[in-house]
């Protein structure tokens, strides 16, 4: 456990991150602490929490570890919550990144984990959240509830929900226990369902497509690709930051109890073209097509991003090509060293 400085009233804002060393939660919390906000993270460090070290002497930096499936990690006490037994804060948002993320993951560790993990503990939090009066949570929801779309036609919030994996059931699970307390709850719950995401963070993910295929590209010079024409929604791990940067700022009657997709129209692609993009990135790479041959997640949908642009005004900045390049950059000039590491996987890791 890691203590240090409360927010004074120089810096108001404190903000709880809940799976703050992973993909997202390492790069937000550096982005929020630049921008004059106190964190505090909590996070069980499943993947290590190097991530985290950047940030470790700012004095408005606090980490704990622990697991947040566990009742104890958040009390309440006098409108605050003592997280993990830090000294008791008040805090005016909390972002919900603790999860079990991805069909693989889930699928690995069975359902009846993967929906305490997702469903329980997002119960939780958000019930310590809204006990102690803090303002709004955003809870971190994924495309791939939509599935599939029966009229070949983009997706919106409004869309039926065709889950096609057990991760999509649970985070669909989580959405409608928050949902329902819209209007009762002082807590505003804010429903982001995140596209794909691409990208490098301080704890880059190598089991998301467009990483995947840089560094099977670069290592392998070769891509197996199934579904090939299926299609996915991508947005880099930075804008996914901005996003919930504006959702923490936006007045409350804009997004209490809303759901929104976040990405952007331009970041709908088919694997077809995702490839031919790293294909002109990394030169030479061979490409080998083959049957799905497993119970795979099928999603294959174009999604609309209409609404957080309309009423956010969020409109991602970083497009998929830039993506593919940070990556390949970051592989081939040794900035990770390891790719090949279980950390760099969710799935890879939780089966060991």
């Amino acid at each position: 456990m890691q203590t240090t400085n409360l927010p004074t009233s120089d810096h108001p804002r404190h903000i709880l991150i809940t799976g703050g060393a992973g993909y997202i939660g390492s790069l937000l919390t550096g982005m929020l602490l630049q921008r004059g906000y106190a964190v505090t993270v909590v996070d069980d460090l499943l993947f290590g929490g190097e991530t985290l070290l950047g940030y470790w002497h700012h004095p408005h930096f606090r980490f704990v570890k622990a697991d947040v499936c566990d009742a104890e990690t958040l009390r309440v006490t006098n409108s605050a919550i003592e997280v993990g037994g830090l000294p008791a804060a008040s805090f005016t948002g909390v972002v919900h990144l603790a999860a079990i993320v991805g069909f693989p993951a889930c699928q690995a560790v069975g359902q009846q984990v993967a929906w305490r993990y997702n469903v329980e503990a997002t119960r939780n939090v958000f019930a310590a959240a809204n006990a102690a009066g803090v303002e709004r949570m955003i809870f971190s929801s994924t495309y791939s509830n939509y599935g599939l779309s029966g009229d070949g036609k983009p997706v919106n919030e409004d869309s039926p929900l065709y889950p096609q994996s057990l991760y999509a059931e649970t985070k669909i699970a989580a959405e409608q226990a928050l949902l329902e307390q819209t209007q009762s709850a002082h807590c505003a719950p804010i429903v982001y369902r995140f596209a794909t995401l691409f990208g490098v963070s301080p704890r880059t993910r190598f089991d998301l497509i467009i990483n995947q295929f840089v560094l099977e590209a670069l290592t392998k010079r070769k891509l197996i690709i199934y579904q090939r024409g299926y299609a996915r929604s991508f947005v880099h791990v930075r804008d996914i930051c901005e996003a919930v940067g504006i959702g923490l700022n936006a007045p409350l009657e804009q997004v209490r109890g809303q759901v929104f997709n976040v990405g952007a129209d331009e970041g709908n692609y088919t694997k077809d073209e995702i490839i031919s993009l790293v294909q002109q990135r990394v030169m030479g790479t061979e490409i080998e097509y083959k049957d799905l041959s497993f119970g795979g997640d099928m999603r294959d949908i174009r999604v609309s991003f209409a609404k957080i642009r309309r009423v956010l005004d969020f409109v991602p900045q970083i497009s998929v090509d830039q993506g593919i390049c940070e990556v390949r950059d970051a592989l081939s000039l040794g900035v990770i060293r390891d790719p090949t590491d279980a950390r760099y996987r969710n799935a890879q890791f939780i089966v060991q």
